[in-house]
């Protein structure tokens, strides 16, 4: 038995009872550039590695922040194709219930509603699963949030949370300091996103590929890189350098 004869459709079961369609879904969110999320009380923070598709200098970053509202936004991993169809998706659901109620949509509502959409996806045969993953972020009449979707419908909602290639070193760095973030300013959150991205880069952190949103309790959903990232990138320089010649001493 061949795994191509199991494979070809969302409906189709092998005979270990697997669907490969949104196994195949899952591992292209892997294979996507790193994507790190966390929140405080009153504060979300989004953080991403952009990649190059040619190293030539006329290139440039792929996109891979966008908002979908004043109080919300989303970082993807996984083919960013499918992504941006997700993100239209969620500004003109935001868009339709301020037309509607006359007030910003509820974060954990609107992604149940994306999450009920992927599923879909994932049992009709003309169809594929969405190749993407999303960290969403939002701060709404209940507080700050971050959201993690699958292509197989799933959601979570995390403290911190981070996807993409070698994301989990990023884990290992939040779940040692996740205890602290509860209580922490913006900048102290920032400067945390941009520690842990950096052992899921390839490359040396820069201003150039990386990218820092936040949103939080009256700022609306922001997106810092280029210049604007640079007193960050500063921060976590300074850090490093010291504990490079704390190393030499030891």
């Amino acid at each position: 038995m061949f795994r191509n004869d199991y494979d070809t459709d969302v409906t189709t079961f092998s005979p270990a009872g697997r669907i490969h369609q949104v196994e195949y879904a899952i591992n292209a969110v892997k294979h996507g550039s790193a994507c790190v999320a966390l929140k405080s009380q009153d504060y979300a923070v989004l953080a991403c590695v952009m990649r190059k598709e040619s190293e030539s200098e006329l290139g440039s970053y792929q996109e891979k922040l966008f908002r979908i509202d004043d109080h919300m936004g989303i970082g993807i991993s996984g083919l960013i194709a499918d992504g941006r169809v997700l993100c239209k998706y969620l500004r003109t659901e935001c868009l339709n219930h301020k037309f509607v109620f006359e007030s910003p949509h509820q974060v954990g509502r609107l992604v149940k509603e994306l999450s009920d959409k992927s599923q879909v996806f994932t049992q009709t045969s003309e169809k594929r699963p969405y190749g993407v993953g999303l960290l969403i972020i939002g701060y709404d009449t209940t507080g700050a949030h971050v959201f993690e979707t699958i292509p197989s419908g799933n959601y979570y909602e995390y403290i911190a949370q981070a996807i993409g290639h070698r994301s989990q070193s990023a884990r290992t760095y939040l779940e040692k300091n996740y205890k602290e973030f509860k209580s922490m300013a913006l900048g102290n959150l920032i400067e945390h996103a941009l520690k842990s991205l950096k052992g899921a880069s390839e490359k040396k952190l820069t201003k150039h590929n990386v990218a820092i949103a936040y949103v939080g309790k009256d700022k609306e959903f922001t997106v810092l890189a280029g210049e604007k990232l640079a007193p960050y990138m500063g921060l976590v320089e300074d850090v490093e350098m010291k504990d490079a010649s704390e190393e030499k001493k030891s």
